[in-house]
């Protein structure tokens, strides 16, 4: 038996969509060395996460093996696997390696916190091998929704693994490279692939994909048919959906705006790369202004009603001295990422409110998907016939289904969340250690863990208000006047119509009257039952336990 093994370990992204973060490893146990593919991130919601501006994977496990790590592959330049690269870098410091356009994107994020910019490595395409520690890598062109993207191959002594990151399978992508049945063919056929880790967006979706090309036509006819100024939104990543938007807008003898930073980020880069060429001509927010609406499209940003994007202050108002009007169209192009409904609706209907018509995907008229469905990652096992299969990029019933098509086919499957090792060395995955995972949140500018406390603590005051108690004890420990309440996220009166504050600060100076000495002089012992007394008497009142903040002041004897 060899001394050496292969691991495979999700931080991020098994088990969920978004925040992908994966591990391979290769040598003695204990001692492997490691490349890690991706840093990617998710987004807050208000419920779970509020006032966070970003999700990542912790990466404590690989921060304590940063002197293991021999690379860092990124796959393509979605947020959900280049997101973290300027914020978790720092703690693992290794070469990152990437295509020419990704790179470009990654070295944007590194620029934006300072980092060195020489710390990516571009690289070309299959055949060319990036050689790092016992890994030899291969970026694989794949279709997907943003130029570039990329499947690895991962050889190892140990043998070959297939990382499919996200894929579709499109021959003719408008923007980027296409799907290559004859080039995949070839990777299986040159040296077996012992496990494939694979996308599994799409696994319900029973139909086959359909190519980006498809929309041309439903979209100019769309845009050809309205009156007034057309605004359109899409993820800003998908550089071909803003070609086809585009051109079905000069199709119709409109002039081009684009509105969002990240968007015209993406839509820069995609040119100074020459992966984007004959994009039609943009004009200015200033020169938009001059042109008739009917002559007037705007691509914008916010397609998931993110509530600073350029979408929701259209929706809110005038943008860049821009606004909506009775007779325009507002068309999302895209697909609503679960969670994100509640900002998309409350956008359409403030849309709706000004008179201007909405349109939504219409079934698949004005959008279709990144990710390869059913029959296309079915394919792709036949393609590829792996001796095994690991599901990826998915919520756990993704796993399991794509797991379960697997085995049907008579493909050994095994279904592998965030923080669960697995040995890959022997004919069949086997699982050797689990690894506590968690998340990072990125909140202003400043990295705190998910179980630190801190939003647990926001989530505690946004469901039940909070009560600053203060209280000044003089020399002799005695009260010096009454207790005084600041409320905060709680109503003025409670029962019977009394002010609660001052209901609060009657109790609050009745006990400190009565208190004995020993409590009076015990800090911890006073702020105990002053907190308690708060949260009965806000029960009492209000029917809620506010969160509590007592500040005991002690006046010293000169």
């Amino acid at each position: 038996m060899s001394a050496n093994r292969l691991i495979y370990l999700p931080l991020g992204g098994a088990g969920e969509i978004g925040m992908n973060c994966y591990v391979y490893g290769y040598g003695p146990v204990g001692r492997e060395r490691l490349i890690v593919v991706d840093l990617g991130v998710t987004f807050p919601d208000m419920d779970g996460s509020p006032g966070v501006d970003l999700i990542m994977a912790d990466i404590s496990w690989l921060e304590a093996r940063a002197d293991r790590i021999d690379g860092i592959f990124i796959t393509h330049a979605h947020e959900d696997h280049i997101g973290a690269l300027g914020l978790l870098w720092p703690k693992l410091k290794s070469r990152v390696y990437a295509r020419r356009f990704t790179a470009t994107i990654g070295r944007l994020k590194l620029d934006e916190v300072g980092l060195p910019l020489d710390t990516i490595t571009t690289v070309e395409p299959r055949p060319a091998v990036i050689k790092a520690g016992p890994f030899e890598v291969q970026f694989v062109p794949v279709s997907h929704s943003i130029p570039e993207a990329s499947a690895l191959v991962i050889d190892t002594p140990a043998g070959r693994v297939f990382h499919s990151a996200d894929f579709k399978i499109d021959a003719n992508p408008v923007v980027g490279e296409p799907w290559d049945d004859v080039a995949i063919k070839s990777i299986a056929d040159e040296r077996p692939i012992k496990a494939l880790m694979c996308d599994s967006t799409n696994v319900f979706s029973t139909h086959p994909g359909r190519s980006e090309s498809t929309l041309g036509p439903a979209l100019k006819d769309l845009i050809s048919s309205c009156g007034g100024m057309v605004v359109a939104t899409t993820f800003g990543s998908n550089v071909a959906r803003l070609k086809t938007l585009a051109e079905a807008a000069r199709a119709s003898d409109r002039s081009i705006c684009v509105l969002g930073r990240s968007m015209r980020r993406m839509l820069s880069a995609s040119e100074e790369t020459g992966v984007l060429t004959g994009f039609p001509r943009l004009v200015s927010p200033e020169e938009a202004l001059d042109i008739p609406r009917g002559n007037l499209m705007l691509l914008v940003t916010g397609s998931q009603g993110e509530r600073r994007a350029a979408s929701a202050q259209l929706s809110r108002g005038k943008y860049l001295g821009l606004q909506m009007k009775d007779g325009d169209t507002f068309l999302f192009s895209s697909k609503v990422i679960p969670g994100n409904e509640r900002g998309v609706l409350k956008i359409m209907n403030a849309f709706s409110e000004m008179g201007v018509d909405v349109v939504d995907d219409s079934g698949g008229l004005y959008h279709v998907s990144g990710h390869a469905n059913r029959p296309d990652l079915e394919h792709v096992h036949r393609l590829l016939l792996p001796d095994m299969l690991i599901p990826m990029h998915g919520e756990h019933r993704h796993l399991r289904e794509h797991a379960k098509i697997a085995t049907e086919s008579g493909i050994a499957a095994e279904i592998v969340t965030n923080g669960i090792m697995m040995d890959l060395t022997g004919e069949s995955p086997k699982v050797v250690e689990y690894i506590e995972t968690g998340r990072l949140y990125l909140d202003g500018n400043v990295l705190i863990g998910a179980l630190d406390g801190v939003v647990r603590d926001r989530i505690r005051m946004a469901l039940n208000g909070h009560a600053m108690v203060t209280v000044i004890l003089d020399e002799s420990d005695e009260p010096l006047g009454e207790a005084w309440v600041e409320l905060s996220g709680l109503p003025e009166v409670g029962r019977g119509e009394r002010n609660l504050a001052e209901t609060l600060e009657g109790d609050l100076s009745a006990y400190l009257e009565s208190a004995g000495a020993k409590v009076l002089r015990d800090d911890a012992k006073l702020d105990e039952a002053l907190r308690r007394i708060v949260r009965q008497v806000a029960m009492e009142e209000i029917g809620k336990k506010p969160e509590v903040t007592v500040v005991v002041s002690r006046l010293q004897a000169e």
